[in-house]
């Protein structure tokens, strides 16, 4: 029997009256992090059958960070299939096209 153990990530969104979030910060007990701040979050979840998504970002977030954001996520994004799966191909395509539009949209070379 194994040793069972529960970590905690939390987030904690203040909302403006129009319910549009002003401050976004974030705690993950393993990572030793506490009340850290951000600017926008992604969180996918699939439950066997189809991926489900909660996307916020703060008001003041600028289309340009939001860019950067998308392209540094979808980099991230690559990493984990390649770690779960070693497929190098398809994370290599999937960061191909994303450095590809990161240069199309005007933010650069995305690192990954």
């Amino acid at each position: 029997m194994s040793d069972s153990r529960s970590s905690e990530i939390r987030l904690d969104v203040t909302t403006d009256d129009n319910k549009v979030p002003t401050s976004i910060r974030w705690s993950a007990s393993d990572a030793g992090i506490s009340n850290a701040e951000a600017k926008a979050f992604a969180l996918s979840v699939w439950n066997g059958r189809e991926a489900l998504s909660i996307d916020l970002w703060d008001k003041d977030m600028t289309v340009e960070e939001m860019k950067v954001f998308v392209c540094q996520s979808m980099m991230t994004l690559a990493d984990a299939l390649e770690r779960s799966t070693q497929d190098e191909r398809a994370a290599g395509a999937i960061r191909g096209f994303t450095s590809e539009l990161a240069e199309r949209i005007g933010v650069g070379p995305t690192a990954g």
